[in-house]
């Protein structure tokens, strides 16, 4: 008998406890990442942007708020929310509280899939099937049945009457520390309302250095940030994976972008130019997946330094 089950219970077991540390403990050990970044002009001040993402508050997520509350005290330039920031339609007053300190600080964001629409359940492993197929959100997908929409509207006005930037398909100009900085954004590309048309060009030259903005790093808003000079390209909803093997790495992305550039800095080369790229993992999870392995929440504080 312990020859004939030993082994499978024994996986069950580590199975199990797998599960536990992925939904009880890494799902809410969030930490704090700092990267440094040279891609201001030579000269320039250094600059310290927060970089906060998928945020996908849920009702009575008390450790996430005072987290986030927390963040302020990191006193940055200022604040980059790259979007999807409910996973509960009741949540967006929690989001404005959460986030209430940081809102003190200059800052700009964009919208998410998840700010739009309530997340529904599904099976994890259409991630797979998906990417096999090249199939991500509405790139491929029929639009969802009976989604359910979110007060995005809300959010909206929230951020807005603290003063941050909306950047959805439009441009804008940040001040801040004795700085412009000249931002560009466009819609989530996940659920296609990305619109680069209406934004394309390049750096007006304007600000003192620019960047792009976006929520989920589809390669036509890489390739068009890129290709337009953006020397700098900030992005979020991949979570880092999510589920990733230790050692190996993230299995999916939720869209086009490789596994290898799933989380973190690297690079992104379009017509002959190159543009620094930051996804961030995010701090938060889809209410029905609430689990996180090898990927733990986070977010970024990020120094601009001059150029090499």
């Amino acid at each position: 008998m312990r020859a004939r089950y030993g082994v499978p219970l024994g996986i069950t077991a580590a199975g199990a406890a797998g599960l536990l540390y992925a939904a009880g403990f890494e799902a809410r050990s969030f930490r704090l990442r700092r990267v440094t970044i040279p891609v201001l002009p030579a000269g320039m001040r250094p600059l310290r942007v927060l970089h906060v993402s998928d945020i996908h508050m849920v009702s009575e997520q008390r450790k996430k708020q005072r987290w986030l509350r927390a963040l302020a005290g990191l006193r940055p330039d200022f604040v980059i929310n790259t979007g999807d920031n409910l996973s509960d339609p009741e949540g967006v007053p929690e989001v404005l509280d959460a986030l209430g300190p940081l809102l003190e600080f200059p800052g700009a964001y964009v919208f998410g899939s998840n700010d739009y629409y309530g997340p529904k359940l599904r099976n994890p492993a259409r991630y797979l099937f998906e990417k096999a197929q090249g199939r991500y959100g509405l790139n491929g997908n029929p639009p969802a049945v009976g989604a359910i929409h979110n007060p995005w509207q809300q959010l909206r006005d929230g951020f807005d009457e603290a003063g941050w930037l909306n950047l959805t398909n439009t441009r804008g100009v940040l001040k801040a520390a004795g700085v412009s900085v000249e931002l560009t954004g466009v819609d989530d590309p996940h659920i296609k309302r990305d619109r680069y048309e209406q934004v394309a060009g390049g750096p007006s030259g304007s600000g003192d250095f620019s960047m792009g903005v976006v929520h989920a790093p589809y390669l036509r808003s890489l390739d068009a940030f890129t290709a337009d000079g953006y020397p700098l390209i900030l992005a979020g909803h991949t979570h880092g994976g999510q589920l990733c093997l230790p050692f190996y790495g993230a299995f999916v992305t939720n869209c086009d972008l490789d596994t290898g550039r799933v989380k973190g800095l690297s690079t992104h080369t379009a017509e002959g130019r190159t543009a620094y790229m930051h996804v961030s993992a995010g701090c938060g999870t889809n209410r029905y997946t609430p689990v996180r392995f090898a990927c733990p929440p986070e977010a970024t504080l990020l120094t601009l330094v001059g150029r090499e």
